[in-house]
């Protein structure tokens, strides 16, 4: 007969949480409709919440409350168990951005954020990560993510343009096609904390 010992695992073996994804506007930015952007993994705000409050709770004071549009959110459940709280979460469904999720902390004020599709591809997400946070922009939510589909489609056809002007001889006739690029924005790090990419900026009054 033979004996199986199984020890339980380490520090090391266990895998590292995910880090949130985020971008916020820098200190001392004017206020702006935005104050960054946030790409979740999922659209389960149980699941997506607790990892979003333990970095903005140390930055901006405890998160109290969340307010969503459903339009995006299969479940938007009534409390959020958090790191030794409660987020309270509500939903307006005609007042609020499909896109924007607005938070509240106690007696400090509040703030919006841009909610990025989880399916959204890497490159747009980076976009759309550096534009939210850029203090000199004044787009909505929704007036960020139509601006990012519609330069993922100027890029689409800036590829086929190139693929034909390729395939015709292109490289060797020299030059480029003249097409529209897409505006460079400096994109912050994804998968990195928020405490890494910017420090918030005073909340804005309730």
């Amino acid at each position: 007969m033979t004996a199986t010992v199984s020890y339980a695992p380490t520090l090391e073996d266990r895998p590292s949480p995910p880090a949130l994804r985020m971008s916020l506007a820098p200190a001392g930015s004017a206020p702006a409709l935005l104050d960054g952007a946030w790409w979740p993994r999922s659209r389960d705000l149980g699941a997506e919440l607790p990892a979003l409050t333990a970095v903005l709770d140390s930055l901006w004071g405890r998160i109290t409350r969340v307010t969503v549009n459903p339009a995006h959110w299969p479940t938007v459940p009534r409390k959020v168990p958090v790191a030794g709280h409660v987020v309270k979460v509500g939903s307006f469904m005609a007042q609020q951005d499909p896109h924007q999720m607005l938070l509240l902390s106690y007696r400090v004020g509040r703030w919006d954020l841009l909610v990025i599709p989880p399916q959204t591809n890497p490159v747009a997400a980076a976009w759309l990560l550096a534009a939210a946070s850029d203090p000199i922009r004044t787009s909505t939510a929704s007036e960020l993510m139509a601006e990012a589909a519609h330069l993922g489609t100027v890029t689409e056809t800036d590829r086929a343009v190139e693929a034909v002007w390729d395939s015709e001889g292109g490289h060797e006739a020299g030059g480029l096609p003249s097409t529209p690029r897409i505006p460079a924005v400096v994109a912050p790090v994804i998968g990195t904390s928020a405490v890494a990419l910017a420090t918030p900026r005073p909340a804005k009054e309730v």
